[in-house]
């Protein structure tokens, strides 16, 4: 349908299987098997369920009768027990069990949560596939020198793998966030409508110890081990805004990557892949616009937006619940997933096919260099017995005097010219040049690469093993 509003989530940027897994087939599909494993916990606990009725209920769980429920729900107004109608005009002998003694929030919140475990599974299977991209680059260009920047003003030197380490430390804290807080993750459980779970005491004449059972049973039906010890009519609001928090992180470091890939490509040092019929703009035939990257910060703004919106729906809940936050719930959850993972999708494929230009990255270092190299010259002739405050102001001269040539009269750096001319510094003429190898600048950039990775990614990527090799597919 091309006269009505798509979402570009779904239409461009998320995967198939992120839009699938909060798709109506699998949030009904869940509903319906909460139902049966209520329904198999009640009757395994001697409540009368019969055999039969359960059979016919597994017998349509994957059949859902939507022009059903969506007539039922325009007269009741009520999605869930549009739903309980639908599935009891197919099995019409579990009709007077179906959603037996639970609320609303049985389905909906434990479905729910349900579908958010299963998304925090997809993007930690794409982080760790991101987080070996950058290894194998990092380890790949650890000896190669480049400009480092403060302020984005030339700094000293590091190697182009040192800095890919600082965009995976971002991700390895992401991962260590977002595994804890798929550790933790609990159902709502089987609580009634104000979390007392007073209509299983009437069920089950009261036996508390049996009510325990019931949640526990129907928790380990659904896959999950622990319910959380109280709620009111929902989960806590709070773990929605534990999840956008951590899906927040992952988007700022995202963001970082690629803003820092901006700069780069702008200066010419690395660029993100350009196909070969890519055009960069519509007027100017030249452009290599960094559109993917572009792309990246775009997704990573939403992402980063909203937490805030989970930390109103939170902390306006009023007493045991209010029904404002299910409409907000139904845009922010899975739009933020299906976000992230189109951004985790740009970072697939970005950093298995990033370009490096070294000869640009030697011309830059060649410009900057000689300033930065003026304490170890200094240092050398000192050595040689020179007098350390006369070389200082003459190195300060010639140094403003080159800076003049590059930034006046847009010339090349010629410091280093003007000491081999100087007879002052005669002592380290013939050894200068050795002296501004850009390797004698990175300091132990190489080695913490290595070791980096040695000791805190690859056991990462050795644990995570059968989710790397994940391939991006990116439809614009």
């Amino acid at each position: 349908m091309k006269d009505v509003y798509e979402n570009p989530l779904i239409t461009r940027y998320a995967s198939v299987e992120m839009a699938r897994n909060f798709s109506d087939d699998t949030r009904f599909g869940l509903w319906r098997k909460l139902w049966i494993a209520l329904a198999e916990s009640e009757k395994e606990l001697g409540l009368a369920i019969t055999d039969e009725q359960i059979a016919e209920m597994k017998k349509y769980a994957d059949d859902i009768n939507y022009d059903v429920a969506a007539a039922r729900e325009k007269e009741v107004r009520h999605d869930v027990m549009a739903h309980v109608f639908a599935f009891g005009t197919q099995a019409k002998s579990a009709m007077p069990i179906i959603h037996l003694g639970a609320t609303s929030c049985y389905v909906t919140d434990n479905a729910e949560i349900i579908m958010i475990k299963n998304a925090l599974e997809l993007v930690k299977d794409k982080l760790v596939s991101v987080m070996d991209k950058l290894a194998a680059f990092a380890m790949k260009y650890k000896d190669l020198p480049t400009l480092g920047f403060t302020h984005l003003q030339p700094a000293q030197l590091t190697t182009v793998g040192k800095r890919a380490c600082l965009w995976l430390q971002d991700l390895e804290m992401d991962y260590e966030n977002l595994t804890h807080l798929i550790k933790t993750v609990k159902l709502r459980g089987v609580k009634g409508t104000t979390g007392t779970q007073a209509s299983f005491m009437s069920l089950f004449d009261n036996d508390g110890e049996k009510v325990k059972k019931l949640e526990s049973a129907v928790a380990k039906r659904m896959g999950i081990k622990a319910a959380y010890g109280v709620t009111g009519q929902t989960y806590p609001r709070k773990f929605d805004y534990n999840v956008m928090s951590v899906l927040s992180q992952i988007a700022q470091s995202a963001y970082k990557f690629a803003n820092d890939l901006r700069i780069l490509q702008n200066m010419k040092e690395m660029e993100e892949p350009f196909e070969k019929s890519q055009i960069g703009s519509s007027a100017m035939a030249y452009k290599r616009n960094p559109m993917r990257s572009e792309r990246m910060c775009g997704l990573a703004r939403f992402v980063l937006s909203v937490p805030i919106n989970e930390a109103v729906t939170s902390s306006t809940q009023w007493l045991e619940r209010t029904l404002d936050d299910s409409v907000n719930k139904r845009i922010t959850i899975a739009q933020a997933f299906l976000a992230l993972d189109g951004i985790l999708n740009l970072y697939l494929n970005i950093s298995e096919n990033m370009v490096v230009y070294e000869k640009v990255i030697a011309k830059h270092i060649a410009a900057e260099l000689p300033f930065m190299s003026t304490e170890v010259i200094l240092m050398e002739c000192v050595k040689a017995g020179g007098n350390r405050q006369e070389l200082h102001e003459l190195i300060r001269e010639h140094s403003m005097e080159s800076a003049k040539v590059v930034k006046q009269q847009g010339g090349d750096n010629d410091l280093i010219e003007r000491i081999k001319g100087d007879a002052h510094f005669a002592a380290i003429h013939s050894r200068i040049d050795g002296l501004l190898d850009p390797k004698n600048f990175i300091g132990r950039a190489p080695s913490q690469t290595v070791e980096f990775i040695e000791e805190e990614i690859k056991p990462i990527l050795e644990k995570n093993k059968k989710a790397l090799g994940i391939k991006a597919q990116i439809n614009v």
